[in-house]
């Protein structure tokens, strides 16, 4: 069994309190995700995030191949972080820890991701090639995103990178 993890650090000229109203809205996730990859909230987007919470999804993260995608936030800790599991979706294991700190001149947003291809051997073999490669541009579209909507911190460092266990 081979865990991977996505390690990535951002930082921005805005308050903990806006970055947490942000991140917390479940209807930002759609903001931050690029558009070809036509993701549609279908429920549990009504109010901030919570402990308990459901959110139901679908997203291409290929073209021609549509998943159900069903989370459950499971700890929240209102201004600091919160973690979303995939309870249902395209993964043997997805568990996104998402934190929020203050910085000089803004906040950090930090994201870190266990996650586990199903398939065994196989969904090893498509991980560098699909996978990795799915998730680079996700979160390369995403810092783009975030530094168009909030501004970027002079002298801040950018952090992206993958593990392996």
């Amino acid at each position: 069994m081979k865990l991977y993890q996505l390690h990535s650090k951002q930082s921005f000229p805005i308050s903990v309190e806006k970055a947490w109203n942000f991140l917390s809205d479940p209807n930002n996730l759609k903001v931050i995700t690029p558009q070809h990859m036509g993701f549609k909230i279908h429920s549990g987007n009504e109010r901030a995030m919570f402990a308990g919470q459901i959110i139901q999804y679908t997203v291409s993260p290929f073209p021609g191949y549509t998943t159900k995608w069903v989370s459950e936030i499971t700890h929240v800790k209102e201004g600091e972080y919160f973690v979303d599991e995939q309870r249902f979706g395209p993964y043997a294991l997805w568990h996104h820890k998402h934190f929020i700190k203050p910085v000089d001149g803004g906040v950090e947003m930090e994201d870190i991701i266990d996650y586990k291809i199903p398939f065994g051997i196989l969904g090893q073999l498509a991980h560098p090639i699909l996978v990795k490669k799915q998730l680079k541009q996700i979160f390369s579209f995403r810092e783009q995103k975030l530094i168009e909507l909030f501004g970027s911190l002079e002298n801040s460092t950018k952090e992206l990178h993958f593990n392996s266990f």
